[in-house]
């Protein structure tokens, strides 16, 4: 199985970062689990332009890496737990998982993804929300394989 993680971050924190780290470490036994960070120029140019120019500047950025079973974090998205989400996991052997940028997602990429999921109808910050999302893959490879973690 195949897991990769999208995100729109323009620096990385080293203390998120070490707890992302650890979880890549632990989530070695079930799947190949990537982290990728997907930021250039064009992104950094249109969040200065306004909220439309960004969430279009978002969709061209990650529309290449829509393949597989693509995931949407957003927070109108469907509020699941995390036995449904390890379902997610049953069934696709490449997912996807897109966390938006500052501005969140155009409605043209969501239409875009298989699944819209929401992890609170909070709003985290961008690191937040990795660390949310990696413990809740782990959390879920965890109930598939029925290890005690979950419990």
């Amino acid at each position: 199985m195949n897991i990769t993680i999208f995100t729109i971050e323009k620096t990385k924190d080293e203390m998120f970062e070490s707890i992302v780290k650890n979880y890549l470490k632990m989530l070695k036994r079930f799947a190949k689990v990537e982290d990728r960070t997907v930021f250039n120029k064009r992104i950094a140019v249109s969040q200065t332009k306004g909220e439309a120019e960004a969430r279009k500047s978002y969709t061209k950025a990650y529309e290449p890496f829509l393949s597989g079973y693509s995931v949407a974090l957003d927070v109108k998205g469907e509020e699941i737990d995390s036995f449904e989400f390890s379902k997610i996991f049953n069934k696709n052997a490449n997912v996807n998982f897109f966390i938006g940028g500052a501005f969140g997602f155009e409605k043209e990429f969501l239409t875009q993804t298989q699944r819209i999921i929401s992890l609170s109808r909070l709003t985290y910050a961008h690191k937040v929300a990795k660390v949310v999302l990696f413990e809740q893959i782990y959390r879920g490879l965890c109930i598939d394989a029925n290890h005690p973690y979950h419990k």
